[in-house]
């Protein structure tokens, strides 16, 4: 072999021996590259399902704080049946969530937990949403009957003022109607007698007191027996008694003479009489007339000595 053919032989070895060894490089390089590739790929996957996880645990978070934002108004349903199936759905969303947080899985795994998490809060949320719509509808339909009954508890106040002045009227007119049958008496008068029956111009030499008045007509009053009472109060405050008891607006009041008369509608007389049976001192004297249940008259009188 001649010189030139051994370095042809020597420069195609080396040739040979350079290709392979690009070959190899090339081939490192690209596993590399490709090794990088996988990582960064799967970087990305654990990125995008760490922010898909965030956003359904904060659209999670955003779902309790609406329903327990009407907690209070849970009255207003007929049952609870609503608060059931929600409590059972996010009990779902917990454990998801939970599995997520603390298992280390594949990515296919966590990423079908997030599908699982996803089809889960669109549950949830339908029911917070149907749940929220029916607390408005039952407050507002609350807040109808509140009105409702306000408007009825009014007119209620309207027609017991309105008996009330309908009761104070015939009230009035029913006393009206009284006082109109009330018997009217006039001169009304006080006289002391001594034993022979003449009058007694000193009252401690008096046998017997007598009071007169005169009973106006009155169309109005009801005709037939009508009873008179009279008291005598001394100027010590005693009741000269011994005339029997009479009822004065359900209580029964002692008297010092009673008399019945037929009254009919006219004019007429009446004298009551009285027997002393104590000492009686100068000074003034009260005497009072009572016939069906009125005070006719109450007048005073200075008897002397």
């Amino acid at each position: 072999m001649n010189k030139n053919q051994k370095i042809i032989l020597y420069v195609g070895i080396f040739a040979v021996t350079a290709l392979v060894a690009l070959v190899i490089v090339l081939i490192i390089t690209n596993a590399n590259r490709t090794e990088e590739v996988n990582l960064a790929r799967a970087e990305t996957e654990n990125l995008r399902l760490a922010n898909d996880r965030l956003l359904l645990t904060n659209e999670f978070n955003q779902l309790n704080a609406d329903f327990n934002q009407y907690e209070d108004q849970q009255i207003y349903l007929k049952n609870d049946s609503l608060v059931k199936k929600y409590n059972e759905a996010r009990l779902k969303v917990e454990g998801l969530l939970t599995e997520l947080n603390q298992e280390k899985q594949s990515n296919a795994a966590n990423r079908k937990r997030i599908r699982d998490l996803e089809n889960e809060i669109k549950t949830l949320k339908g029911i917070v949403k149907h749940y929220l719509e029916e607390i408005k509808r039952l407050g507002e339909e609350n807040e109808g009957l509140k009105k409702e009954i306000q408007q009825v508890t009014q007119r209620n106040q309207q027609l017991a003022s309105q008996v009330s002045v309908a009761t104070t009227q015939n009230e009035q007119l029913t006393q009206t109607v009284k006082l109109a049958k009330k018997l009217n008496i006039t001169g009304v008068s006080l006289q002391a007698y001594n034993k022979k029956g003449k009058v007694e111009k000193n009252i401690t030499k008096a046998k017997q007191l007598g009071v007169s008045f005169i009973v106006s007509p009155n169309n109005t009053a009801s005709a037939g027996m009508k009873d008179f009472y009279i008291r005598i109060v001394t100027p010590e405050g005693t009741l000269l008694g011994g005339g029997g008891s009479f009822q004065l607006d359900g209580s029964t009041v002692q008297c010092t003479a009673h008399r019945q008369i037929e009254y009919a509608n006219e004019e007429v007389s009446v004298s009551l009489y009285w027997d002393v049976n104590t000492t009686l001192t100068p000074g003034d004297y009260t005497v009072e007339v009572f016939s069906d249940g009125y005070r006719l008259a109450s007048k005073h009188f200075t008897m002397k000595k």
